[in-house]
């Protein structure tokens, strides 16, 4: 095992989880911009918005089990990598579409790098003896705010450079390059903290299949709630901006940054809220969350309705703030299921889950043309509130899930 540093060594690990974060959302408020600089079709934007799933879902299972296998930090620095060319081809392929897919896959990648592996780490580095006066939950909302930041900054600067700075298709990528590299340093000192007698024996592809995650409480816990994540996150800033961009005139990409930092932001500021959640309903913060996201949705139909930008704002703050609750509420139930070796493969399939939900408005855009987003979001409403019935009785039969 490395020497133990004085401070906080979680906080080496943290730059370089923000940044494959931010490099895996400032693509979000990008979408006018390549439907009208570019000349893509809001499918195919959409398209490149979800195509990073592709190479997230990967990223988190195949890294996760590759870290319970030879460490966190060799797989971590591939993962800051895979960022980094993805940015340089991202912002050389403004005319390829195809290449254009190939950047957000490797984004996708880096950020499943950084959700799993980068998450797990920092979890490590936030207990005893690494950080002994740490709170039990301290690791999961340390990890799940420092992405959220990630990705609420990446998207509000990546928005603000696009609107008003030089070269609006490559400077935002510049930027993130530079973050990245300013981000290795840190991350080449942090220590390893999963040591060599704690890893797991067999190949890495034969911990693909993490155990814990064929539990009951997992079925009936964390998989109907996980795609909920980010399928409220991708409806506050993705959905939202589409519905009320015949409005903006000029000022969409703005009002679509500005969306998506407030929905990050709102998640943020509510993720450190979870502890006195699940203190004061008896450890069901996880309803909480969902029930807000239902109320969300319910109000996404309405503002798609009214075609209103103040209604998709309150949107935007309601799912947001819902988001923050229920991605830590969801990642502390699937870590207390995990062995230490199983840790890192448990948040890739969290995550991996969680991301799913990002594809939701892809699907919603390609049906747009046959269904309007007001009655697709309202049965995307009472889809949320059956998940929140299954999960409200789950939960009845558990005391505490901190």
């Amino acid at each position: 095992m490395s020497p133990r540093p004085a401070g906080r060594p979680w906080l080496l690990t943290a730059p370089a989880v923000f940044v494959v974060a931010w490099g895996g959302n400032h693509f979000t408020p990008l979408l006018h911009l390549y439907e009208t600089l570019g000349g893509y079709a809001p499918w195919q934007a959409n398209l490149l918005l979800g195509m990073y799933v592709f190479g997230l879902i990967p990223g988190l299972l195949v890294a996760a089990a590759v870290s319970d296998r030879h460490g966190r930090k060799p797989v971590a620095v591939a993962g800051l990598v895979s960022a980094i060319v993805a940015s340089m081809l991202l912002a050389a392929s403004l005319d390829s579409f195809v290449l254009l897919c190939a950047g957000r896959l490797l984004a996708g990648i880096g950020v499943g790098i950084g959700m799993s592996v980068g998450s797990s780490w920092i979890k490590e580095l936030s207990a005893p003896p690494w950080d002994p006066y740490a709170g039990s939950p301290a690791g999961a909302w340390r990890s799940s705010l420092t992405l959220t930041l990630g990705f609420a900054l990446g998207a509000g600067v990546t928005g603000a450079i696009a609107q008003w700075a030089p070269w609006p298709a490559q400077s935002p990528y510049v930027v993130h390059v530079a973050l990245c590299l300013a981000a290795l340093g840190p991350l080449l000192r942090a220590p390893e903290s999963l040591p060599a007698g704690q890893r797991a024996a067999r190949p890495w592809w034969r911990d693909l299949q993490v155990p814990p995650a064929a539990q009951r409480a997992f079925r009936v816990l964390v998989l109907p709630a996980a795609p909920w994540v980010f399928a409220a996150a991708g409806v506050a800033y993705a959905i939202m901006p589409a519905v009320v961009e015949h409005r903006l005139g000029p000022w969409a990409t703005l009002y679509a940054t500005g969306l998506t930092v407030v929905t990050l932001g709102t998640g943020a500021v509510t993720q450190t809220t979870v502890g006195f959640l699940n203190r004061v309903t008896h450890g069901h913060a996880l309803v909480v969350g969902l029930a807000g996201m239902t109320a969300g949705m319910v109000l996404a139909a309405v503002a798609a309705a009214a075609g209103a930008p103040v209604l998709a704002f309150a949107v935007a703050v309601l799912l947001g703030g819902s988001y923050g609750v229920c991605v830590v509420s969801g990642l502390l139930i699937a870590q207390s299921l995990a062995t230490p070796r199983d840790l890192a493969g448990m948040t890739g399939v969290y995550y991996a889950l969680a991301y799913t939900g990002f594809l939701l408005p892809t699907v919603l855009a390609a049906l747009a043309p046959g269904i309007s987003y007001a009655p697709a979001l309202a049965v995307v409403a009472a889809v949320c509130a059956g998940s929140l019935a299954v999960v409200w009785t789950a939960l009845a039969r558990h005391r505490r899930w901190e």
